[in-house]
């Protein structure tokens, strides 16, 4: 996600003071992806340095709203018109996980999907409970938290397809043996 984009796209809405536009983020995303003011500050920071928004005049004592500049306003359209990127798959922790599960020997590969698919459906549970807590008018949480859900059931097909390619392969594939490289074998002749 980029926070980028997001703060930007909240000033194209008004000119916001940086709490505002943490309050907003928050709102408009049910407080699902926790933003910290430093985040929103450091980001306001290097788009100020980029030309990209800029400080407002504020009544003494008030705190100063930024304000999107033409550059601003630009880049939010461009980034409004443009479809988000998905030829290159972020790093999944999960996926990388159970590839090198699948790799390492020793590793109980059955235990760990099983401990992740219970972790999962907790999530689940907790996004749909949240889900149901929604009104249906705020239109936006609604979105966030329906992805939220679509994501972890796809999660959890997924598990269940890993353990049904274990099953299958387990019966046709050798049981993998641990590769020792010249400098391990030397090192187990050694302790002997």
């Amino acid at each position: 996600m980029s926070v980028k984009h997001a703060l930007l796209a909240l000033l194209s809405w008004k000119p916001s003071t940086m709490y505002q536009l943490r309050k907003d983020f928050d709102a408009s995303t049910g407080e699902t992806w926790p933003l910290n003011i430093g985040q929103v500050s450091t980001t306001l920071q290097r788009l100020e340095r980029d030309g990209l928004v800029e400080l407002e005049a504020a009544p003494a004592g008030e705190p100063e709203p930024w304000r999107l500049t033409d550059r601003g306003r630009l880049e939010v359209h461009a980034w409004w018109n443009s479809p988000v990127p998905r030829e290159t798959p972020g790093r999944d922790e999960l996926v990388i996980k159970l590839a090198l599960a699948v790799t390492v020997p020793g590793v109980d590969i059955a235990d760990l999907v099983q401990r992740q698919r219970s972790a999962t459906l907790r999530v689940l549970h907790d996004i749909t409970k949240a889900r149901r807590g929604v009104d249906e008018a705020d239109i936006a949480v609604r979105l966030v938290l329906d992805n939220h859900i679509f994501t972890t059931e796809a999660e959890l097909r997924w598990l269940d397809d890993v353990e049904e390619t274990l099953v299958r392969t387990k019966a046709t594939v050798p049981v993998q043996t641990e590769t020792k490289t010249p400098a391990m074998k030397a090192a187990a002749r050694s302790k002997r």
